[in-house]
């Protein structure tokens, strides 16, 4: 099986229309499937543009999100001249529900609506079905709890880690609540729904890398070569009747604690998440499965027999000019050379693969240090 991490060139003349914070992922996932990517994102780097046929940015910024006015716009001189297969919406439009819908108006859309999103979003309503149907969850509130030490105050609709804090001190603002924190191994599940059903791509285990003001900012993702078989058919059954519950379409994500008494339910992506990279491949590639999943179309999914990994690297501390580098190819999302940095920007992903888990969670660390002295003099 060839590398995950590398495109091939498309068998085909189809268009697929991506549209996202960072579209790096995507943009490959479609080149494994034989597409050719049409790109609007936010940063459209040098990693985007080398897969992308065509690359432009996406309206909006990183603090005040994608501009809605001007989104629809952007799409549409993205696929001049173009009809693409779908629309498949990555990071950034879990707080955009109705652009969501706006969108599927003028292009085919791979993945969820606008109403499911708004609904499995809503930590109110994400409670609510988890009670009805028997999956454990955490409990939420809006107002200050009592014994506010043993919560965490999270955004609605918000991912990847940055926007949790611990409940200390702080008060819920308009489009936060308080979730009871809840102790234990942070557990992922990557699965495809067809609006009646959800199939289980496979599990990974993840870690934050903790920054000031941000301590459980994603820091990576190992993909789990062995999942026990009675807890995988347990979260199957919650994902299924909660797929048919809410409609989830195409690739999704569901993010999980395991403590001592089993698995609660922290929250739902509806969308290909994080974790894409290490579960793709071209012998099966997971953006056709998200396609064909959304039209409710057969599809398959990769099989395994190692364990991949993923980590996010960050600066510890500023960069006055990156520095060139020869990025290893076990690397992507590559910083530009030149570019002024902040402590705790991101500066690439970094993968690994091994035998298990554990040995390639090491390895990917090891990487990422090796690689990080090349613009830090040494500091890890």
């Amino acid at each position: 099986m060839r590398s995950p991490l590398h495109a091939k060139s498309p068998n085909n003349t189809a268009t697929l229309l991506i549209a996202a914070i960072s579209g790096r992922a995507l943009a490959a996932a479609a080149r494994r499937a034989g597409y050719r990517p049409l790109v609007a994102d936010f940063f459209c780097d040098t990693d985007t543009v080398a897969l992308a046929s065509k690359a432009i940015p996406l309206p909006g910024d990183l603090r005040n999100g994608i501009d809605s006015a001007r989104a629809i716009e952007t799409l549409r001189k993205l696929a001049a001249g173009e009809t693409p297969v779908a629309v498949v919406l990555g990071s950034g439009f879990e707080r955009k529900p109705e652009l969501v819908n706006s969108i599927a108006r003028k292009f085919p859309l791979a993945g969820c609506s606008g109403a499911t999103i708004r609904r499995v979003k809503d930590p109110e309503k994400l409670s609510a079905d988890c009670a009805a149907l028997g999956i454990p969850h955490p409990e939420l509130r809006r107002d200050r709890p009592a014994d506010v030490e043993n919560w965490v105050v999270k955004t609605a609709g918000a991912a990847g880690g940055a926007h949790i804090r611990r409940a200390n001190g702080e008060d819920a603002s308009e489009g936060r609540y308080f979730q009871r924190f809840v102790s234990g191994q942070s557990v992922s599940a990557l699965f495809a729904g067809d609006g009646r059903k959800a199939s289980i791509v496979g599990f990974s285990r993840q870690w934050a890398s903790p920054a000031p003001g941000q301590p459980y900012r994603y820091g990576g993702a190992v993909r789990l070569r062995r999942f026990d078989r009675k807890d995988s058919a347990t979260i199957g059954g919650w994902l299924s009747a909660f797929t048919a519950r809410t409609g989830l379409k195409g690739l999704c994500s569901a993010d999980f604690i395991k403590t001592g008494d089993g698995y609660r339910l922290i929250e739902i992506n509806p969308r290909p998440g994080a974790t894409l990279d290490i579960f793709d491949s071209f012998d099966a590639p997971l953006m056709e499965a998200h396609i064909r999943a959304s039209r409710r179309e057969t599809y398959r999914f990769p099989h395994f027999a190692d364990s991949m990994a993923q980590l996010i690297a960050y600066t510890a501390k500023p960069v006055a000019r990156f520095p060139a580098i020869t990025w290893p190819d076990w690397t992507a999302d590559h910083q530009s050379a030149g570019t002024r940095l902040s402590s705790g920007d991101p500066v690439c992903t970094v993968f690994a693969t091994g035998p298990n888990a554990a040995t390639t969670q090491r390895a990917v660390k090891a990487q990422a240090r090796m690689l990080q002295a090349a613009w830090e003099g040494g500091r890890t």
